[in-house]
C-alpha cells in the first residue's frame, strides 16, 4: 500500500513569490488550517520542499 502524506496549510500565501502561491494552488489548498491526504511520491515532495515555511506535513 502506497504511503499517504497529510498536508496542513500553517501559514497565508500573501507576500509569498508567484510560483509558491502557484505550489499551494496545485496541492489543492486553498485557506489556512486546510487539510489535504495526498500520496508520497518525488512530485509532491517536490512541490512540498518549494513551500515547506507554509505548511506541517505529517505521514499516514
Amino acid at each position: 500500500m502506497a504511503k499517504v502524506l497529510k498536508i496542513k496549510m500553517t501559514r497565508s500565501v500573501i507576500g509569498t513569490l508567484p510560483k509558491q502561491q502557484k505550489t499551494i494552488e496545485a496541492l489543492g489548498l486553498k485557506k489556512i488550517g486546510q487539510v489535504v491526504e495526498l500520496p508520497d511520491s518525488p512530485q509532491t515532495r517536490g512541490m512540498i520542499d518549494v513551500v515547506r515555511h507554509l505548511v506541517e506535513v505529517s505521514e499516514m
